[in-house]
């Protein structure tokens, strides 16, 4: 069978890869502790589950317009006006399934063959396979330790061609939790502000903030920032509510029309009864996603410290999120048993193998040097699973 050249340009998702062998372990009953997972490990808040079962009730099942609701597109309306200080209409609104789907369409309506779109590493991994999907080039700004992981305004200016067409702004970050101060982007648009650069900002963790940090979005910064920037967000991580898929994307009238013509035939609308969850989700009383942080809050205490712990291991602490991404690369070089370590991919095979622990690589981000833990699991597990990381560390020599 002869493929598209294009699926030959992507690789699969490694997270879901790791997750997916993790699963395979377990399987076969092996103590597995997973920090690979990105998603939130609490349930669906009850108030929400509740609204989506009085909708199928009350036979909200059928097809809706292409682009979402009325109702989900006034609710994100109101929510980005009241918690982000962004005016937007529910022409400028566009509702998809999951924010993958919402960067998804934007790549397909906005790059073409030629084009170029940075974006900063370490990166969430799917960012450069969508690029190249529209047959674009990524084009990547190392970010470094020393910086936070957040790229600089010099940076930005020296990556920035004539064939620009976007950048990527995932604040605060997976895999690094890395989060851009209100300055900061400030001094990023002051860059931007003197280009025809789209901006396209995932803010997916927005909510998921830790020590009094203020989120902003780069869109806040001017109304010419607000003009170039397309926002993208969803009810996933806040919410719980992963397996729901429902995203969304705010920009002009002009770009939001295209991603709805493009999803007209795709997927056409998002899930009826996803859209009457979100729609309570988004409205109601805070109270659960506040309760969620404060838990992630104390879980990054303890998997950040219990990595210090580990000699060989550097690990800054996220300002956001709920992963933490340490540098491991000190022990490159050592072995165990005739098994040598080189790098972060033989690292975690390593680790899955010697430790029953699940990491992902950190070359999976664009950084070679690190992995990626997710520490939306118990504490139980975190504790452990340091304990045996701690182990299989001790074991190389």
């Amino acid at each position: 069978m002869k493929f598209a050249k294009r699926v030959a340009k992507i690789k699969p998702s490694a997270t879901l890869s790791i997750t997916a062998r993790a699963n395979a372990l377990r399987a076969e009953g092996k103590d597995v502790i997973g920090f690979g997972a990105g998603e939130p490990d609490f349930d669906t808040p009850l108030h929400i589950k509740k609204a989506a079962i009085d909708a199928i009730e009350k036979g909200f099942t059928k097809y809706t317009p292409v682009g979402g609701t009325d109702e989900l597109k006034d609710t994100i309306a109101d929510k980005l006006g009241r918690e982000n200080r962004l005016s937007y209409r529910r022409s400028e609104i566009v509702v998809s399934s999951g924010a993958k789907q919402s960067l998804y369409n934007i790549a397909q309506v906005l790059f073409d063959n030629g084009d170029e779109v940075i974006i900063p590493a370490p990166y969430w991994v799917s960012y450069p396979d969508i690029v190249l999907l529209a047959n674009a080039t990524p084009v990547f700004i190392y970010a470094e330790k020393n910086n936070g992981f957040k790229i600089t305004a010099r940076q930005l200016e020296k990556a920035i061609t004539g064939k620009t067409k976007a950048l990527i702004l995932n604040s605060p970050s997976n895999p690094t939790g890395a989060a851009y101060s209100f300055s900061e982007l400030e001094e990023l648009a002051s860059v931007l502000s003197r280009r025809e650069v789209v901006i396209i900002s995932d803010d997916i963790y927005e909510k998921i903030i830790y020590d009094d940090f203020s989120f902003s979005n780069i869109a806040n910064v001017s109304n010419d920032m607000k003009e170039k920037t397309i926002v993208v967000n969803g009810v996933s991580k806040s919410y719980a509510m992963t397996g729901w898929r429902i995203g969304y994307a705010a920009g002009s009238e002009e770009i939001i029309s295209q991603i709805a013509k493009i999803q007209s035939q795709s997927t056409s609308n998002p899930v009826s009864i996803s859209q009457k969850a979100a729609v309570e989700a988004i409205r109601s009383d805070q109270e659960a996603t506040r309760t969620m942080v404060q838990e992630f809050a104390k879980r990054r205490s303890c998997i950040v410290d219990g990595l210090k712990s580990i000699p060989e291991i550097t690990c800054l602490k996220p300002l956001g999120a709920f992963y933490v991404f340490p540098d491991i690369s000190s022990v490159y070089g050592r072995s165990y048993g005739g098994r040598k370590v080189e790098d972060s991919t033989s690292l975690s095979a390593y680790l899955l193998d010697e430790a029953n622990v699940a990491v992902v690589p950190g070359v999976a981000f664009g950084n070679d040097n690190h992995v990626r833990l997710s520490y939306a699991t118990s504490m139980e597990n975190i504790e452990k699973g340091i304990a045996r990381i701690k182990e299989a560390f001790e074991k190389l020599s």
